[in-house]
C-alpha cells in the first residue's frame, strides 16, 4: 500500500531535477522565442494585450521533464513510445508556435504519436464493467482497443489545450492531475508511473513562476500539446491496468476539468451550428472572468475544482479512516470555492474586475487553436 523509502526518494528526486532544469531553462526557451519570432503580439486578431509575449515555453517543461526520466524512470518499451511520441508532439508545437499551423496538420501529427505510443504497448484493454450484475468486473474491449486509445490520446491531447487560456491555468491544472495520479499510482504499486508522473509534475512547478499573471512567457502548443500527450499516455500505461473500481475513474477524475470543458464546447459549437474546432468565449475561464472574477481568481477557482476531483479519485482508491479524512478536506474545500464564487458574483461592487490584459491573456490560445 506504501512505497518504499527508495521509491519515494526517487520520486523526490525526480520532481526536484525536472522543476531545476525546466526552471533554470525557461529564460534561455524565452530569448530563443523572441529570436525565431514565437511571440504572441499585440494587434492580432481576437488579442488586446498591450506588449508581445513569448511563447514556446513548454519546451522548458519538456527538458525538465525528458531529463527527469532519462534519469529516473524505467526506459522501458511502453515508456519509449510515450518519449519518442513526446518528441513528435513538441516538435509540432514548435513550429506552431513560430508559424500557426493549420489544425489538420497538428492532427496528422497527434495521431502519429499516438500510433507510435500504441505500437509500444500503450493500450486501452477494457473498461469497468457497466453491468452490475454480471461476474466479470472488467469489459474487454477486443478489436477496439486500438481505436479507442487513438482516440482517447487525441482527445485528452486537445483538452489540455483548450483550457490553455489564463496565465498558468493548463500548467496548474496538468500539474495537479499529475499529482492525483500520482499519488493512486504509489497506492497501488506502479512505481515506474509514479516517477513518470513526478518528472511531469516537477517540469510543470518548474515552468509555472514564469507563467502566474501577468506572463513573462506563454507555454504555447508546445507545452499545452505536450502536457495533455503525457498525461493521456502514462494513464494508460499505469491507471487503466488497475482493479475493476479504479479502471476508467482515475485518470476521467484527475482530468475532469479540460475534458468537461472540450465536451461543452464541441456540443456548444454544434448546437450553434459552427465547426467543433471554431474559437469562441464560452470556456469555464471565460465565464468566471465575465461574472466578475480577476484572472487570477478565476485560476484560483479552477485549480480548487480540479483538486478537488483530484481527491475523489484518490478517494475512491483509499479506505478507512484516510477516506473520511479525504472527503472531509474535499468538503471544506466545496464549501469554501462554492462561498467565494457566490460573493464575487453577488457583490460586483468589490471592484473585483479583470487586469487590463487578462482578456487578451485569455484569449492568447483561441485564434491558434482548431
Amino acid at each position: 500500500m506504501f512505497p518504499d523509502m527508495q521509491l519515494w526518494l526517487k520520486v523526490i528526486l525526480s520532481v526536484c531535477v525536472a522543476f531545476a532544469v525546466a526552471f533554470g531553462t525557461t529564460p534561455i526557451v524565452k530569448a530563443f522565442a523572441q529570436k525565431v519570432g514565437a511571440m504572441d503580439n499585440p494587434g492580432e486578431a481576437r488579442r488586446i494585450h498591450t506588449h508581445p509575449i513569448p511563447r514556446m515555453g513548454g519546451m522548458a517543461i519538456f527538458l525538465g521533464f525528458l531529463v527527469s526520466v532519462v534519469l529516473f524512470a524505467e526506459i522501458s518499451k511502453p515508456v519509449q513510445g510515450i518519449l519518442i511520441g513526446s518528441v513528435i508532439i513538441v516538435a509540432t508545437g514548435v513550429v506552431d508556435d513560430i508559424l500557426s499551423l493549420k489544425y489538420w496538420v497538428k492532427l496528422i501529427a497527434q495521431l502519429a504519436a499516438a500510433i507510435i505510443a500504441v505500437a509500444h504497448g500503450v493500450v486501452i484493454r477494457g473498461f469497468m464493467n457497466p453491468n452490475v450484475f454480471s461476474p466479470n468486473e472488467t469489459l474487454f474491449i477486443g478489436f477496439l482497443s486500438i481505436p479507442v486509445t487513438v482516440i482517447w490520446i487525441i482527445g485528452v491531447t486537445n483538452a489540455v489545450n483548450l483550457i490553455d487560456g489564463l496565465d498558468g491555468l493548463a500548467c496548474g491544472v496538468s500539474a495537479i492531475s499529475s499529482v492525483t495520479m500520482l499519488v493512486v499510482a504509489l497506492m497501488v504499486a506502479e512505481p515506474n508511473v509514479a516517477i513518470i508522473l513526478a518528472c511531469l509534475m516537477g517540469g510543470c512547478i518548474g515552468f509555472i513562476p514564469y507563467n502566474f499573471n501577468p506572463a513573462k512567457i506563454f507555454m504555447g502548443d508546445t507545452g499545452a500539446l505536450l502536457l495533455g500527450y503525457v498525461l493521456a499516455t502514462v494513464s494508460i500505461m499505469g491507471l487503466f491496468k488497475f482493479y475493476a473500481v479504479i479502471t476508467f475513474l482515475v485518470p476521467i477524475l484527475a482530468m475532469a476539468l479540460p475534458l468537461f470543458d472540450t465536451a461543452t464546447a464541441i456540443i456548444r459549437r454544434l448546437l450553434k451550428g459552427q465547426s467543433p474546432m471554431m474559437p469562441d468565449r464560452g470556456h469555464l475561464h471565460h465565464k468566471l472572468i465575465d461574472h466578475g472574477l480577476s484572472q487570477k481568481q478565476a485560476v484560483a477557482v479552477l485549480y480548487s475544482l480540479s483538486a478537488m476531483l483530484g481527491l475523489t479519485a484518490v478517494v475512491i482508491c483509499a479506505g478507512g479512516k484516510t477516506r473520511l479524512l479525504l472527503l472531509a478536506v474535499e468538503l471544506c474545500i466545496a464549501a469554501a470555492v462554492g462561498i467565494f464564487v457566490w460573493r464575487t458574483i453577488e457583490h460586483p461592487a468589490n471592484e473585483i474586475h479583470p487586469a487590463p490584459d487578462a482578456q487578451g491573456a485569455a484569449e492568447q490560445k483561441e485564434d491558434t487553436r482548431s
